[in-house]
């Protein structure tokens, strides 16, 4: 399936394709990212700054709605430092793991040669990365920093990405899709996708399985830990 993704597909070891080395605090990717180069810059921005953004352990929404699925072809959706990848790999599911900063894919890439899980690293954007329609049983996007467009280029993304019969996983942070959100975070909610928007493009060929907000199973330390429920979209695709 990597020679179908028209992006640059990471080694394991952490090490860009056709190098020998890199560092776990992120290697160069330029040459082989594919999306816009402002959103790239910010996420690896945001990422430097820290040594570890997220709390490295996996997402406690994906963990609970994965228990009772047979493991396939997984997308992970925006992997940041490739917790939910590393856990879905050590679990049985063959992984392919997408994300804009190459930053947080080098420490991905390290953490998963560390842990002996074998992951496809894609340095991407989610609508420019091309990737193999109706692939994958599931696709998992926890947390994801997706820009709308007026096409709404992600959001078909994501459903196209799933095989008949696949699950797609939508979890996000309960309440930040309301106007006052942003004012503390500096965003404009209107600028992202969002659970309800991904759920009212589901058609007759789609059963949502669960459309719900619940408490949320907090990690310890990491960005985001402050948020304290969730809202939950899983849903199936039929046919």
């Amino acid at each position: 399936m990597a020679d179908d993704i028209a992006t640059e597909v990471l080694p394991t070891d952490g090490s860009p394709a056709g190098s020998s080395s890199a560092s776990s605090t992120g290697p160069s990717f330029t040459d082989g990212y594919v999306g816009d180069p402002a959103v790239r810059d910010e996420w690896d921005g945001r990422y430097a700054e820290r040594q570890r953004l997220w709390s490295g352990q996996p997402n406690g929404a994906l963990v609970a709605e994965v228990a009772g699925l047979a493991p396939g072809r997984v997308l992970d959706v925006g992997c940041g430092e490739g917790a939910d990848a590393i856990w879905l790999a050590r679990a049985g599911w063959d992984v392919t793991a997408l994300e804009v900063s190459g930053v947080a894919l080098g420490r991905a890439a390290a953490h998963a040669r560390d842990a002996g899980a074998d992951v496809r690293w894609v340095h991407a954007g989610l609508a420019e990365a091309a990737l193999p329609p109706a692939s994958f049983d599931l696709v998992s996007a926890q947390y994801p920093a997706l820009l709308r467009t007026p096409e709404g280029a992600a959001e078909r993304a994501l459903l196209d990405a799933v095989a008949p019969g696949g699950v797609l996983l939508l979890v996000h942070h309960a309440g930040m899709d309301e106007p006052h959100a942003g004012q503390a975070g500096g965003f404009d909610p209107a600028d992202y996708v969002w659970p309800s928007m991904v759920a009212a493009l589901l058609g007759d060929d789609w059963r949502i399985e669960v459309d719900e907000e619940r408490p949320r199973v907090v990690p310890d330390g990491g960005a985001g830990a402050h948020h304290t429920h969730d809202v939950v979209l899983r849903a199936r695709r039929l046919r």
